[in-house]
């Protein structure tokens, strides 16, 4: 195997599959990136048996074959190299790659290929969704879902879509998001899984940074396969039953309040920097005005008020600092709309007159 590269192209490429190798395996070929060469072009390949990345690399084939890589040293090394030219070359007597760069010459140990999983292939009908779309509903939701692997199924993304209609869900039990998208034009089929919130913020991201208009996402019995430009992204599909979060939302709701956006998340941004050691922030309510709060024994304590749109008896509640923030920050607009039952029971915030997207936050009981 023999070819010749960019140091930019290469670095560019090496960045975006590196994400999937492997940092804490007993295997060996899992802290791998494959590079093949045909006659067809370049391919780098890396994954660590959840999710996997293949992408393109502009190269000028020499010699055909394929080669693994210790994934995070190729990737560290190209990053150093000098010159804009790179020369790739397997020297199977030597076991090793030189990589030549300018007056730069290494030589790279090659990591046994046979034990290196094979990529899915892409069977089946696309169903293709606008990247933009993709990309920011994402970036509402996937934050809710859990990152506790002991309940495995809040750790994915539930996404649904049919006709030209997205629905994403999140949660890990102490919030929940969702967000409808609608979508221009039809997806040519229907989509519904549990998909690891890790893989799809990846996807996100390398949409954002490619600016690739489409992404094609193939469904098989446990993996999903999605296809952005020059990269293809797979992973495993998470089993088990999403919880149904249309019966975790609250039909109605006693207290209405709309609230400024961008001035609540300074009073919260404030304030909660004496909410630690897990002390809860108190949003105090009464007719016409709102007081944010948060006490830290040995660490002091902060109030502030601002006007806000309650009206009847006052109400106090108490969030979790982090995720509050995190769900007025995910609203979209000037406006946010705070609906809210009672001290125990969870939260809603939501755009003003708009339902696309909600994010429900469960209360922590306040010691009086």
């Amino acid at each position: 195997m023999k070819l010749t590269t960019k140091r930019e192209e290469l670095v560019a490429k090496l960045s975006v599959v590196s994400r999937a190798v492997s940092t804490r395996t007993a295997t060996q070929s899992l802290s791998g990136i494959l590079v093949s060469a045909t006659a067809d072009g370049v391919s780098l390949c890396a994954t660590d048996l959840e999710m996997g990345l293949k992408t393109d690399l502009a190269a000028t084939v020499e010699g055909e074959g394929a080669v693994l890589l210790p994934g995070r040293l190729f990737a560290e090394l190209s990053r150093s190299l000098g010159d804009p030219t790179v020369e790739i070359e397997l020297r199977e007597s030597e076991r090793d790659v030189e990589i030549r760069c300018g007056g730069s010459s290494f030589h790279l140990r090659t990591l046994p290929s046979e034990d290196f999983p094979h990529f899915p292939d892409e069977e089946g009908e696309p169903v293709k969704i606008p990247a933009a779309a993709l990309a920011s509903t994402v970036e509402l939701v996937a934050g809710a879902a859990s990152r506790d692997d002991m309940r495995p199924v809040l750790t994915g993304v539930l996404v649904t879509a049919a006709d030209s209609s997205m629905t994403m869900v999140a949660t890990d039990s102490y919030r929940l998001a969702v967000k409808t998208t609608q979508l221009e034009g039809a997806i040519g089929g229907e989509l519904e899984a549990n998909i690891p919130a890790r893989a799809l913020r990846e996807l996100g991201r390398i949409v954002s940074s490619d600016g690739v208009e489409e992404v094609s996402v193939v469904l098989s019995r446990n993996q999903a396969v999605f296809r952005a430009g020059a990269t293809v992204l797979s992973t495993r599909l998470i089993e088990g039953q999403f919880p149904n979060f249309r019966q975790l939302l609250p039909e109605s709701y006693e207290h209405d309040v709309r609230l400024p956006r961008g001035e609540l998340l300074e009073v919260i941004r404030r304030v909660s920097q004496l909410a630690q050691r897990n002390a809860p922030l108190r949003l105090a309510f009464a007719p016409g005005e709102l007081t944010v709060a948060a006490s830290t024994p040995d660490v002091g304590d902060a109030e502030e008020t601002m006007p806000a749109s309650f009206e009847g008896d006052p109400l106090e509640i108490g969030f979790n600092p982090d995720f509050l923030r995190e769900g007025i920050e995910s609203v979209q607009g000037d406006e946010v709309l705070v609906r809210l039952i009672s001290p125990l029971r969870p939260g809603l915030l939501q755009p003003i007159d708009n339902e696309d997207f909600r994010y429900l936050v469960m209360p922590i009981r306040l010691n009086v």
